[in-house]
Order: C-alpha cells, then structure tokens, then sequence
C-alpha cells in the first residue's frame, strides 16, 4: 500500500505508527514531519487493524521493527529522507531534513520489490502538462541554485578541465549499494569499463562527500590515481562537475539521478530507482521496469509526488517548491557567511539583529576601528560587513583584497520605522556597491540584468498578488483612515529625507521636497497633487520637514498618517525622486514618473527624467524586477522560529502580525531618541 498523500493525512484520523529507534522520539523534525503526515507515534505492541510500525529505511536498527512486524502482522512504513535534506550531511551536524520519503510498500534504493517511488514511475499517468512544467522548472532551479540533496559544497570552486568521464564513488557499506544488487568489487569493475569505453580520456573519480569529511570511507583513494585518473575532493557543485563531463559512470549515486537532470544517461552498476525508465544504460537492469520515460517525468515522481515535504518556519507540509524556496534561504546563508564576519560600522542598537542575520555559521565580530577590523579580517579568513554610507576611504584602503558587503535594510522591512529603532525582517549585503547609488553597479542591478531563475517570475507574481492585496509595504504601520480626497486627476507627491542617502547620491536638479512639489506642480497645473510626508520626518527624526503652509503652495492636500498601500490606491500616478513608495505604486499598476534615479527606474517601467546609466539595459518586466527586489537581493530572517527563510515567510508574519515587540532597550532609546532627534548620528 502506497503512503497517503498530504491531503488524504489532514483529513483523516491519524494513524498509530509503533516505533523502536531513538531517533523518531529524539528528533523533533522527523516527529514532526511524521505526525503532519498522519502518523501517531507510539512505542509499545501494535494492537489495530490501522497500525504501522515505522522503521528507518535498511538501517541497522530497522530489523527490531521488523522481528515486531513479523510477530503481530503488522504492516512496516520505511522512512528515508528527500532527495533534497539540509546544508551539511546528518552525520556533521547539517541539521534535521527538510523532507522525507514515508513508504508503505519499500524503500527507494531497494531494488527487491518497488517502492513508492517506482509504483509511481510504472504506473501513474505522469502526463498532466502543469506537473511536468513544475518538473521542468524545478530541474533547472535545482542547477542554477546549486542545490543537491547535500549543500555544503562551494559554488565557487573550479572543477577540471572539461572533456573528462565523472566516475562516482560511494561509501562503503552504503544500503544503496547492498540493496541494489551491487557489491564492494562492483566499484572496480566500474572503473574498468570507464576507462575501456573511453580509451585515452581523462577519468575524474569523485569522492562522496562524507569520505572527504573523513566520517566514512568510500571505495576510492588516492591509490586509484594513476595516469589519466584523478581523484577530486574538493568540496565543488555537482551541477557544474556535470557540466564538463562527456560520460558518468555510478553504482547507485544520488549524483547519478542529477546526471539525468543534467542532460547525461549515465552508466550504471546498480539499480537505483532511476535506472530501468530508459534513462540509463544498465548494466544490471530491474526486469520489472519496462516502461519508458522522460526526465521532467522521473523528477515528477521523484521530487514532486513521492516526498513529503516540511516548512520549518511555518510548521506545516509544503510544496517541492516552498521545500526548495526554504532550503535555498539556508543555503545562502550558509555560502554567504561559512567564512563569517567583521562587522564594522554597526549601531550598537542594530548589532543583535544583525548576529542573527549574519553569524549564523560563525558568529560576527564587531570592530569599528578599520585598522583592527581590516587585521582581524585578513588573519581569520574572514569578510567585512559594513553598513552602507558608512564606508571611509581609510578602510577602503585597508581592505585592500577584502571581500566588503554592504549593509542595508531591504524591501519588505518591519512593522515600525529604523528610526524608531524597529529590527529589520530583510537586509542586504551587497558585494558590489548598494542599490540606491546610480553611479556605481550594485548586485541588484545585476539581478536585474541577468533576469529571475526559471518559474521566478510566476513566484514573484504570486508574492506581489499577496503584498498587494494585504496592503503590505515596507514599513507598514498603523494607519490612520483615508481622508476625503479631491476630484481630478490625482497624484501622490511622497516626501522624503532630505539627508538619505538615496538623495545625495541619486537626485538630480531637484532634491528637497519643496523642490519636488513645485516642479511636480508646474508640470502637472491642472492635476490633484496629495503630499505624504515622510514617517521618519513626520515624527522629527529626520530632516526634510516643510511647513504646511509651504506645501499647499503647491499641493491640494496632505495627507499625514494615512496607509501608503491605500493611498496609492486612490491615485492615479506617483511622482517622485527616489523613494521607495514608487516601488510600491509600480507593483500596484501605477505609472510613475522619477525625477531621480532609484533602483526601479531606468529598467523601461517608470517614465524617468533622470538620464539612467547606460548600464542598465535590460528590459524587465514587472515581476522580473520584484523578483530580483524582493526574491533575490535580500535575506530574510524568521522572528519567529530564527531561520533563514524566504520571502514568503515574512509576508506572511507582517499580514498575521506575528513580529515580536523591538526589546525593552530598543523601546526605551527610542523614546530617549525623540528628544535627540537633532543629535541623530548617535543613533542613526
């Protein structure tokens, strides 16, 4: 009997799954994921019709379920994990698995009776055209991400030159390997055919990435490098090894299923669940499997239909595409931060945030002096953070052969200002420059140039709906009712902070707010003007205020307190210099006209008259250009559960309003801060 589906589990009543390893009640993940699936967890004797006992695939402790099963007749459930787990492999610590593979009829990699998988694969349909273009996206999301079922691998990393036959190496004792059919000397005779069928080619044996952590031994060594062999350990991207093979020969290698998705039909020795469909040349082929399919088809079974899949942060079964939105946040992470930090620069008030955000895999060091900062760095193999505006050319100088990141708040903030010391849900860390300086490159305008991932602008379609129809902006506070607004053509004139730094550096001619409103004003004689100061400045924290008085020299009316979101609603177009609430107004439909140059504009979707960098070229569209924003360019952190999570998490907390309170200090220094706001660089 086939495992139940993830809708069959939340509609019924749980099953009773009896269980005798430790693992299923010390591991809260597994427990979890197991339980969402329909599965009560017990220890003791099974007793009804709807028991299971639950074992963990062939492992050594699995023949206790088993002798049990035998004695009262009870069916036996066989969890694995996916085919995608975690960063790092369980046995260093990678953390607990992302999904699992709950089988009632096998287990995946054992060939002596199918599996759920396999019944999958001989049976199911696998012609509807909505999976099968999942499928597609999903094998090419996988390759441009780098992800594998294990991640600590180093995207960076060169792999040989191309031309080579990949021969994939196992450890030893591997229940794939047992149970497929394949023995210790089957590795031997792999290499044999490898170098007969390729004569004169270079062979690149690749070690498993547990042997080159030395937790287990594989059946190479460096003995086998010989001549035109090579053994490579070097922690590299499966993706791009595949690229540059011309032939790929394993016994039963998870890296033999992303040869498929790669392009290859590799050679195997064993009888892993993905030989048999047509899709490999099998030296030892399944007589069982006779039916033929594709690539998008075995990935359907294989990552879409067959797995269980778990989202930490939102505790609850997901999608292969959420499971993948989640595990590719950790893994950013995880490359992004593996060498860890110094972080120069940094408030004090911001820094606790920022160790969450950034010292995940090994905790920052702050250090405002650039000499010591820069020495610490280049002793430590480390990078530097800095906040963005904050860089001096003393430390530029310093840094010399440093990588720098710079620091900003992202897209999608916080329910509360910066100003009002409120931590940031989103920060970036740009490696090139920072978004709001037109006159230097930053990594968001190459996100924006090189376009999103497969299926990313479909995603990014279906996180604007959802902004949208919460109403959710970057700070996203609490408003006041919309006023009564004029007739006419309306347009939202939003003031900014004079001093920001986005001003300074991407304004033009005009860059105060009285300045904004009296062009705005003799290019418009006739439309509706609404002025929207900005909170930062409404609440004295920040420079740019201009008297009431003033403004109504040239708008119609001002509107303080109101929701952006809202506003933008009852406008008909947006006018301003640099400010973010354009952003807002584009993915709300709106045109808007920018009289500076911000990160949306010179793309082709703002009417610009601020002449855009030649650089920018590309012409997105809209949900290209909120994928790169909102998607790609930022890292998020869940308040709640304190992962690296995707974009999706935080809109979700910000609509639910499941953000914790800023903490005791940070409340406090925000009120001692109202009556500095003229001393603001101390806080700032």
């Amino acid at each position: 009997m086939a495992a139940r589906s993830n809708d069959e589990a939340a509609g019924s009543d749980p099953r009773r799954l009896f269980v005798f390893s430790g693992g299923f009640l010390t591991q809260p993940r597994i427990r979890r994921i197991l339980t969402l699936a329909g599965y009560d967890i017990h220890i003791g004797k099974p007793s009804g019709p709807g028991d299971r006992i639950g074992v963990w695939g062939r492992s050594p402790t699995a023949p206790r379920g088993e002798a049990v099963s035998d004695w009262t007749d009870t069916p036996v459930v066989r969890i694995e994990d996916a085919f995608l787990r975690s960063v790092r492999t369980g046995r260093e610590g990678g953390g607990p698995p992302i999904g699992l593979l709950i089988d009632e009829m096998g287990v995946h990699f054992d060939s002596s009776c199918p599996s759920r998988i396999e019944h999958i694969l001989a049976t199911a349909p696998l012609d509807d055209g909505a999976i099968l273009s999942r499928s597609r996206d999903g094998m090419a999301r996988l390759k441009a991400a780098h992800l594998s079922k294990y991640n600590q691998f180093d995207p960076a990393l060169p792999v040989p030159e191309p031309g080579y036959v990949l021969v994939l190496d196992q450890t030893q004792g591997d229940a794939s390997i047992t149970h497929g059919g394949a023995t210790a000397s089957t590795f031997r005779e792999m290499l044999v055919f490898a170098q007969e069928e390729h004569p004169g080619a270079r062979v690149v044996i690749k070690s498993h990435p547990e042997t080159t952590a030395g937790t287990r031994p594989g059946h190479y060594n460096e003995g086998h490098a010989h001549g035109h062999i090579s053994l490579l350990t070097d922690p590299v991207s499966p993706w791009t090894l595949l690229d540059g093979a011309i032939a790929v020969y394993t016994v039963s290698s998870q890296l033999g299923f992303e040869a498929i998705m790669a392009g290859h039909r590799p050679r195997v020795f064993g009888q892993p669940f993905y030989s048999g469909w047509g899709l490999t040349v099998d030296e030892n082929p399944v007589a069982r499997r006779e039916r033929r399919l594709t690539r998008a088809q075995l990935f359907a079974a294989a990552m879409i239909l067959a797995p269980t899949w778990y989202d930490p942060c939102r505790d609850r079964l997901c999608s292969f595409e959420e499971a993948v939105d989640q595990l590719e946040a950790e893994v950013r992470a995880f490359r992004d931060d593996r060498a860890g930090h110094v972080a120069t620069g940094m408030r004090l008030w911001k820094r606790a945030h920022l160790q969450k955000a950034f010292g995940r895999e090994k905790r920052l060091v702050f250090e405002d002096d650039p000499g010591r900062a820069t020495a610490r760095a280049k002793a430590e193999g480390r990078g530097l953070l800095v906040w963005a505006g904050q860089e001096t050319e003393t430390l530029r100088t310093l840094a010399q052969g440093l990588p720098i990141r710079h620091v900003e708040d992202g897209f999608l903030r916080s329910r509360g200002l910066g100003a009002d010391l409120v931590p940031p849900l989103s920060l970036v860390a740009d490696r090139s420059g920072i978004y709001y300086d037109p006159s230097g490159t930053s990594d968001l305008e190459q996100l924006i140039l090189d376009g999103p991932p497969p299926g990313g602008e479909a995603r990014a379609e279906r996180l604007v709906a959802r902004l949208v129809r919460a109403g959710i902006t970057k700070y996203n506070l609490d408003a006041e009712a919309l006023p009564d607004l004029p007739d006419g053509r309306r347009i939202l004139v939003p003031g900014q902070v004079e001093d920001d730094a986005s001003i300074r550096l991407g304004a033009g001619r005009e860059h105060t707010n009285l300045a904004l409103l009296e062009r705005v004003r003799a290019e418009n004689p006739q439309a509706v003007l609404i002025y929207k100061p900005h909170p930062d400045v409404e609440a004295g924290l920040r420079k740019g205020a201009v008297a009431g008085a003033e403004v109504l020299k040239h708008a119609d009316i001002i509107v303080r307190g109101a929701s952006p979101a809202a506003l933008i609603e009852h406008t008909d177009e947006v006018w301003t210099i640099t400010s973010a609430l354009g952003f807002e107004a584009l993915l709300r439909g709106k045109p808007v006209t920018c009289l500076g140059m911000p990160f949306y504009a010179g793309w082709g979707l703002t009417r610009d008259l601020f002449p855009e960098p030649a650089r920018r070229t590309a012409r997105p569209t809209l949900a290209a250009l909120a994928h790169a924003a909102l998607i790609a360019y930022p890292r998020y952190v869940d308040p709640v559960s304190g992962l690296p999570c995707p974009a999706e998490v935080i809109v979700r907390r910000l609509v639910r309003h499941e953000i914790p309170l800023p903490g005791k200090g940070n409340r406090i220094l925000s009120k001692l801060q109202g009556l500095l706001a003229s001393q603001s660089w101390l806080w700032r």
